[in-house]
């Protein structure tokens, strides 16, 4: 079986970064990102990116350090807050972005990874989400299509990992990680812990290895991304 860690991040994404690719991107506010990676790929210098996650980090960490660096060209994600940066080039004009309801992200993930071209759903329907997008009757109800998301390549971390990729995620760091590593053409995992094959239990894997290409071990700072605290 061959191995398929890295040393680091950047020796993990030599020959699959692009000017102008699209990215799936793990992860729920700064719950679960792959920092490590985020940081690899604002290092390489890659721009006009498309990038498909929940949202973008706030300004000074996560998926917000591309949008420092101006590598981004287009945003697909179900939140903006918390990202100042993030607002303030949208309202100027320098960003794209296409709104996608949570559930919707999510399902557009999954449908891409599971070789599904597209689906219909009732959200949206009625609203601006649904311009541009052919409509559908069912049972007297309006539904309109979604296309699955295939990225060219998707990044995630998980909690544990083995040597052949597969990965196990720790509580809600869970998220959008399994949904983003299905849908890439390539899924480029960071672990907190890698393992040897044999060692995680069968029944708790939630990403299989044949989904993820390569990984490495990183190092994680873990940031609280609102710290609420009762008085003393």
């Amino acid at each position: 079986m061959a191995n398929k860690t890295y040393a680091d991040a950047s020796s993990a994404l030599e020959g699959l970064l692009f000017d102008g690719m699209t990215i799936a991107a793990g992860g729920f506010g700064l719950c679960g990102i792959p920092e490590n990676l985020i940081a690899a790929i604002r290092d390489s210098g890659v721009k006009d990116l498309t990038i498909y996650s929940n949202n973008a980090g706030v300004d000074d960490f996560g998926l917000g350090l591309l949008l420092e660096t101006r590598q981004v060209k287009k945003m697909v994600s179900s939140y903006v807050g918390e990202n100042a940066e993030f607002m303030r080039q949208y309202l100027s004009g320098e960003l794209e972005l296409e709104f996608n309801p949570q559930g919707t992200l999510a399902e557009r993930m999954r449908a891409g990874g599971a070789g599904i071209p597209g689906f219909y759903t009732k959200t949206g329907v009625g609203t601006l989400i649904a311009e541009g997008k052919e409509h559908k009757e069912f049972d007297g109800e309006t539904y309109i299509l979604e296309r699955g998301i295939v990225a060219d390549l998707s990044i995630v971390k998980a909690w544990k990992g083995d040597t052949q990729g597969s990965l196990v995620y720790r509580k809600t760091a869970r998220n959008f990680n399994p949904l983003a590593a299905s849908c890439g053409k390539v899924t480029v995992a960071e672990v907190e812990e890698l393992v040897n094959v044999g060692e995680l239990e069968p029944d708790s894997i939630h990403t299989p290895g044949v989904y993820v290409q390569r990984l490495l071990k990183g190092d994680h700072e873990k940031r609280i991304e609102k710290r609420t605290i009762r008085e003393a």
